[in-house]
């Protein structure tokens, strides 16, 4: 009988981990092509409120990596799927390049606040439109400020510890936020702690599937 995989599925972190801003992780796109030839699901996340998946995918495909944009889950997709399973109607304090992720959400009359890293929109017009929002008892506030649900990440606390209370492995590489000894600083510590993304794809290969 076949040896059952360990894992079905991996969930890579996008920032830090195969870029670093408008700079590939050295190894990424080839190590990223040999975890998709291995019998394993593969999504992409990120905390990101900056910018919508369209753009994210643009600035992807110019650092040669094939990531579709369906594949890809961040804080901006949660927040959507929070409003709609709400049905409130939210003012949106986001960046202009984060609105098309909202396209076709009823944004009069607001009774809701979604708020991302956004500080354009931290002025006394929208403030103001936003606390008057507080006063109907049905208003909600989301808070886009972290999104710590992933298995191999590069912030140690609140990503990969995020990741191992969920019930999964978490793998901390050393790029991106990554600090000496961050490893040693949440409990139990990661899975694996290794040096970039392209290590951690050949661990996963190796060891656990």
């Amino acid at each position: 009988m076949a040896a059952r995989r360990v894992i079905k599925a991996v969930l890579v972190d996008l920032s830090g981990t195969l870029h670093i801003e408008d700079s590939a992780v050295p190894g990424a796109q080839e190590a990223l092509k040999k975890l998709r030839s291995a019998p394993v699901a593969i999504r992409f996340v990120t905390n990101t409120t900056k910018e919508c998946k369209q753009d994210l995918v643009e600035r992807l495909k110019k650092l040669e990596f094939d990531i579709k944009e369906d594949e890809i889950f961040t804080s901006l997709t949660a927040a959507r799927n929070l409003l709609e399973q709400k049905k409130v109607r939210p003012l949106l304090m986001v960046e202009k390049n984060a609105l098309h992720d909202f396209t076709g959400i009823d944004t009069s009359d607001p009774n809701a606040v979604v708020v991302g890293l956004a500080p354009d929109q931290f002025n006394y017009q929208t403030m103001n439109r936003a606390f008057r929002s507080f006063y109907n008892l049905f208003s909600i506030l989301i808070l886009i400020l972290f999104f710590a649900f992933l298995l191999h990440l590069q912030d140690c606390r609140d990503d990969v510890g995020g990741a191992q209370n969920a019930g999964m492995l978490g793998i901390l590489v050393k790029t991106g936020k990554y600090r000496d000894a961050d490893e040693g600083k949440i409990n139990p510590p990661p899975y694996l702690t290794c040096e970039s993304f392209p290590h951690a794809v050949e661990h996963i290969l190796q060891h656990l599937l």
